[in-house]
């Protein structure tokens, strides 16, 4: 491999793919945002997008043998290279439907591909590397996940689980992710040291962090008030929030939905202060975040690099989150937040108490955020990162 950037057209032309979830989530962003950010550059951005709203319109079989392989993604991939001739395809996500069998297109029309990790689908069939609410690494370095199977890891369904697990198992067999993929993208040195101990090549794999758009005015964080933004998910810790909250009693607003927002909004409606203010425009949550006294992001599993932490940046918002992969990475204890083992409603009370006692050393950290921020997640250092990724991508794409 090539260490230093190929001499490439500029400005490239990016096919860039993605799957959709049926609800919006982070990776939705990350995709859309990045897209804009090419364009902001000069760059020709193509999009090709399926939803998995068309899995209610499939039989169980047709569905499970499309994660697998995707004929019609195959061709309509080709066809669409063959006109277009783009630079790079760029991945963010390819489950279940537009599936490996996009590299393959890719890769007969000799372009290289990027692909984008913002979970641990590739290791994990559940894709959290978490079960029954803990940490777990079962399948990590295992070629064939059975583990996944036993416990049913994919939606609590063995079925389910055993075809993610063949898709994984058969592509590793192929040695798609190994020989077909040019360059991985992950948000944290932290999740591209667990790809590696799952096997992946430590030269493939490129850390880029997310990214806010655009520069905001930095909070005053005067609003009184400590937030939660995220969706409302058992992963996501939202459970402990809920179990810490009573004891500690100031003001608090949960803004997003999911399958526990009826257990929040009861939450709310009996506890003063509690406001659950549902999904909300982004303006609104910047805003919310801003004037925040510190952003809470609990989560019980080891996350990627959620936007909410970025964006809580942006405005100087001080976090508080659990002693966990990625956050433990960017947040740096009495310096741009506190952390605290992640699940302990104790330790979370006693941060929350920290955070508020202290109005100086807020202020401190709303400084130490906002230049964090500024050295590390703007949009013209991601472009730059980007640009750099898919140029070692077509420095590789030229032994195709």
């Amino acid at each position: 491999m090539n260490s230093s950037p190929a001499t490439s057209p500029d400005p490239f032309k990016v096919l860039l793919c993605h799957n959709f979830y049926k609800l919006a989530g982070g990776e939705d962003r990350v995709f859309e945002d990045e897209a804009k950010l090419l364009e902001n550059h000069g760059h020709q951005v193509i999009r090709y997008t399926v939803s998995n709203d068309e899995i209610d319109t499939m039989s169980s079989w047709s569905a499970a043998v499309r994660t697998i392989w995707n004929r019609k993604t195959y061709a309509e991939l080709r066809s669409l290279i063959r006109e277009e001739r783009p630079t790079v395809v760029h991945f963010t996500n390819t489950f279940p439907l537009i599936s490996p069998a996009a590299y393959y297109a890719a890769r007969k029309e000799r372009v290289p591909v990027v692909q984008t990790l913002q979970n641990y689908r590739l290791v994990c069939p559940g894709a959290l590397l978490m079960r029954d609410g803990q940490i777990c690494e079962d399948c990590l370095a295992k070629r064939i996940k059975w583990p996944a199977v036993l416990h049913g890891c994919y939606r609590g369904n063995r079925l389910a689980s055993a075809c993610v697990t063949t898709m994984l198992a058969t592509h590793s067999a192929l040695g798609t992710w190994r020989n077909l993929v040019s360059r991985y993208v992950v948000a944290t040195e932290f999740g591209r040291q667990k790809f590696i101990e799952a096997g992946f090549r430590a030269e493939q794999i490129t850390v880029k962090p997310n990214f806010v758009a655009s520069v905001p005015p930095c909070g005053k964080g005067d609003g009184g008030h400590f937030v939660f933004v995220g969706r409302l998910s058992p992963e996501k810790g939202i459970n402990t929030l809920l179990e810490a909250w009573p004891r500690f009693g100031r003001s608090l607003k949960i803004l997003g939905d999911g399958p526990l927002a009826d257990k929040v909004a009861q939450f709310a409606s009996q506890h003063e202060g509690v406001q659950w203010l549902g999904h909300q425009p982004p303006e609104t949550v910047h805003q919310v975040v801003a004037d925040a006294i510190s952003l809470i992001v609990p989560s019980i599993w080891y996350e990627g690099l959620p936007k909410t932490i970025i964006e809580a940046f942006s405005v100087g918002t001080p976090i508080i989150g659990s002693d966990l992969g990625a956050m433990s990475e960017v947040i740096t204890p009495g310096k741009t937040g506190m952390l605290f083992p992640a699940g302990d409603a104790n330790k979370l009370l006693e941060a929350l108490h920290q955070m508020s006692d202290s109005p100086e050393r807020c202020q401190s950290m709303r400084d130490n955020v906002r230049q964090q921020f500024e050295q590390l997640y703007t949009a013209e250092r991601n472009y730059d990162l980007l640009r750099d990724i898919y140029c070692q991508a077509i420095d590789e794409g030229d032994l195709l």
